[in-house]
């Protein structure tokens, strides 16, 4: 979805390269986090080698890495919804729209919410 016309309404979708380095990443590692006999090691080379080390020697850094990155995002989510107040944005769904894709993108789409200046049209 692209940005809306109207301020009340502006939604615009982040960028596609970052939204899927993020959503590899964030789910790599609750995938290990949570999951992680499932995780064929072998199979990943390097990565998976290194992955390894780290579930047996530090899983509960890798766990509580985790937590707190879901953390973080839920907290940058209602600070979207805050800033969707402050700046006129009061359309539900366009609303809605920027929480969601900011609790799973993060910063990626709040820097687009942050950078919106809404138009202020001044009445005759």
């Amino acid at each position: 979805m692209e940005a809306a016309g109207s301020g009340a309404a502006y939604f615009k979708r982040g960028s596609l390269p970052w939204f899927a380095v993020i959503t590899v990443s964030l789910g790599y590692l609750t995938w290990v986090a949570y999951w992680p006999q499932s995780v064929p090691y072998q199979k990943l080379g390097p990565l998976g080698l290194f992955t390894e080390y780290l579930v047996d020697n530090y899983f509960v850094l890798i766990r509580n890495g985790c937590s707190l990155a879901w953390l973080i995002h839920l907290g940058e989510a209602i600070y979207a919804m805050i800033l969707c107040n402050k700046k006129g944005i009061t359309d539900g769904w366009a609303r809605l729209l920027w929480c969601v894709q900011t609790f799973l993108f993060g910063v990626a789409s709040l820097s687009i919410l942050l950078a919106y200046k809404p138009d202020h049209h001044k009445k005759k």
